[in-house]
This record gives structure tokens, sequence and C-alpha cells, in this order.
């Protein structure tokens, strides 16, 4: 089932949260919202599933404009960050409790109940309540919940966050498995660029309302529109430097750094005010281009290790080495970088 916000507009008040957003998300694709909190993404997928009146705009769900229509109407799934299990139920009864309201048979229901809980992996759990329940396994409830009625939408609202790290990743893995399997069309709402990196076809990058950026998400990292999209993905986060271009270089003077431009940006004219990013990959010690420091700083990530160079301006650059690298803290190195790989942006912050 496709989605499609047409113009969509949503205010509280003399406060507009989002304003003439236009998004639409293919059938069977996983979409993500991505961004801090307040920019609008929970109030947009509140809106879907009709939690709240839409203020200017449309929503459909393929040609069926369902604008004005309750959630009840709308056939969404929909799993919450807080799981919101009711504690006296079984699984069982939790799992079944959508088919109960619709006042389905209970043969019909127990059948559909034992199919999800076998697709989810908790048929084991059926008997239980949950409070005697792991994290992940009530997440895991939570989705067969919201699956059991075959709803054509799925959406998510940060339905990793009470999880511990192990448990997200296995999560994340679990939740892509079941939208694909199921061919459900979903959005995730989401502050962790990871889980939205890894989960989804799509990803929207939201800022105050509006969405910056919406492409796969190797394209947007790859090529961001903006020093805000460029910090936002990336873990370590990119590191920016300010300067000039100069006969086909980069040159900041306070930082130490005299780096050539990539070559499609070699023309740029002198005296231009630009600024650059560094991704920690784009460290390459056999590159003659290079960033000069000293270590001030070094984060032990087991096979790999990060490490902070630190500029003569105090600006630092970070980059992961091999763990059995013999940098140590307080050293003087200097780091060669792909410059070909190196992202550049205009004086407003758009990439060039």
């Amino acid at each position: 089932m496709q989605i499609t916000l047409d113009k969509f507009t949503k205010r509280f008040g003399d406060v507009t949260v989002v304003e003439d957003m236009d998004l639409t998300v293919g059938k069977g694709e996983m979409v993500a919202l991505l961004g801090e909190s307040g920019c609008g993404k929970s109030t947009t997928l509140f809106a879907v599933c009709g939690i709240y009146r839409v203020d200017g705009g449309r929503i459909l769900f393929g040609d069926r404009d369902v604008t004005r229509l309750s959630s009840q109407e709308r056939n969404v799934g929909v799993v919450f960050q807080s799981f919101a299990l009711y504690p006296h139920m079984t699984v069982a009864q939790n799992i079944g409790f959508p088919l109960r309201v619709q006042k389905k048979p209970q043969a019909e229901i127990d059948a559909k109940v034992r199919e999800i809980a076998a697709l989810v992996r908790i048929e084991n759990l059926l008997d239980r309540r949950p409070g005697q329940l792991s994290g992940g396994q009530q997440q895991r409830v939570a989705l067969a919940r919201a699956l059991i009625r075959r709803p054509a939408i799925l959406l998510l609202d940060e339905p990793l966050a009470n999880l511990d790290a192990k448990l997200r990743l296995d999560m994340r893995a679990e939740i892509r498995r079941l939208q694909q399997e199921t061919g459900t069309t979903a959005i995730l709402v989401t502050h962790d660029q990871v889980e939205a990196m890894s989960m989804c076809d799509r990803v929207a990058i939201m800022d105050r309302g509006k969405i910056v950026q919406f492409a796969p998400p190797r394209a947007m990292y790859d090529k961001p529109a903006n020093t805000f999209v460029a910090g936002f993905l990336g873990s370590p986060p990119i590191s920016f430097l300010d300067g000039r271009a100069e006969n086909g270089r980069f040159v900041a003077e306070a930082s130490g750094v005299d780096l050539p431009l990539p070559s499609h940006l070699a023309s740029l004219e002198s005296g231009r005010p630009i600024g650059i990013g560094i991704r920690s990959e784009f460290l390459d010690p056999s590159s003659t281009a290079t960033v000069s420091g000293k270590i001030s700083f070094i984060e032990a990530q087991g096979r790999e290790d990060l490490y902070y160079l630190q500029l003569p301006d105090g600006k630092v650059v970070r980059g992961i080495q091999d763990a059995a690298h013999s940098a140590q803290l307080g050293d003087a190195v200097s780091w060669g970088v792909n410059t070909e790989a190196m992202l550049v942006f205009d004086a407003d912050g758009n990439t060039l």
C-alpha cells in the first residue's frame, strides 16, 4: 500500500510543527523519518495513523483519501516505544486483542495468534504475562499484536529505544525480516541514524518540520545535501573544517591544513570561502596529502580504535585505526587523507 503525504500540515495552537510536507512511501517499502527531538517526525507518524487531526493537505493510502478517517478505519498497525502491553493478559491474549475487538470467532483468533507468534518467534511464550518477559520479548509481542490484523501499513515509533545495545541489534534485523516477509509498507520514526540506515530502503531526514533530504541510506551518506545531513549520518561523526579555495586546494591556515580539492572541484575560484568534511574512513596512509596534529584522545573499540587528532587551532579530526596502531596519547602525527572522497561545502553549508 503506497502512502502519500500531499502538502501535509500540522499545528498545535499557534505553533506550526510540520508545514506543506510532501512524501511518498512506495508499496512494500520501509522508510525512516530521522531527526532530532522536536523535528516533527512523531507528529507526522501520528497523523498518518489517525491519532492527530490534519490541519492542511491530504494523506492517501493508495488512491484512498484517509485524511478525515479515524484510526480504526485506516487498517494500520502501530508499535510504540513503551510496548503498551496489558499486564493482566497473557501474551496470547495481548496478541489477539485487536481481533477480539473486531469480534472474530475464538477459533480464528487462536489460529492467527499461533501463526503470528511463530513468525516473531515467541510461540513458546504464549501463556506468560508481560511481567515475565524480557524487553526484547515484550517488543516481539507488541510487533505480533500490530501485525495480527495483517495491516496494510506498519508504523513504528522509536520501537527500540527501551532496549539495551545487543537487543537493539537483534531486533533491528528481526523487524526488517518481518517487514520484508509480510511485504508491509512501513514507516519507522527514530533519532538513531544506525537504525535508519540499517533497516530502511530510504531515509527522510527532518529538521524543524521540513524534510531536508530523502534518499537511500548509501546515497545520502555518500552525497549529503548539506552539512546538517553530513553531520547527522555516520559513526564516528564526520569532522568539519572551514577555510577557502586557493589554486585548486583547500586552505585553512589556523588549522595548518592545505589539501588538494577533489578533481571535479579543482576549478573553484581562489578566495572563495568553503568547508570540508572528512569521514574517518577517508584517512589513507598511502596518500601524500596529510593533516598534522597531536593525538588528544583514544577510544578503544575492540578491533579498531578511534583517535582524535587535534589540529593547531584546537579543531579535531577523528580517525579509525587498527587496534595494533602504535600512536599514543600526545603523539604528533600526520595522517594521509583521500581527498577525492572528501566532501566540500559552500559558505551556506550546501554540498558542492
